[in-house]
């Protein structure tokens, strides 16, 4: 009696490297972007947080905003990018709406659309 054979393919396997290796050539385009977004969201806050945030004016807030954003490299957004505004409680808030096209490959490219704001 013949036994079944397991497994897959050549055909098959070369079909699931390429899906597999194109997604992860897409994460390493990609994932630096999140990276940076997320640095931005704590600078926001670390900005915020400030004990004299309330009483600062929009150029001290731009100009804390963009030492703390020198310090962690931040480059696709600076201060002059930042929307302050007061908040529903009469508190102030500071966010920013920025987006990032990413090429991938030939004329395929990722946008991310990124939104981030010290608010509590």
């Amino acid at each position: 009696m013949l036994a079944k054979q397991k497994g897959m393919t050549f055909l098959g396997f070369l079909i699931v490297a390429i899906i597999g290796l194109s997604l992860v050539l897409a994460g390493i385009k990609i994932v630096p972007n999140y990276i940076e977004f997320f640095s931005v969201k704590k600078t926001l806050t670390s900005v915020s947080n400030q004990p004299n945030f309330s009483s600062m004016t929009n150029a001290e807030i731009i100009a804390s905003f963009d030492k703390s954003a020198n310090i962690n490299y931040i480059t696709v957004i600076n201060g002059r990018d930042l929307m302050i505004s007061t908040g529903v409680n009469g508190e102030r808030v500071i966010s920013v709406q920025y987006e990032v096209v990413e090429p991938l490959a030939f004329n395929l490219s990722a946008l991310m659309d990124f939104k981030a704001s010290s608010a509590k």
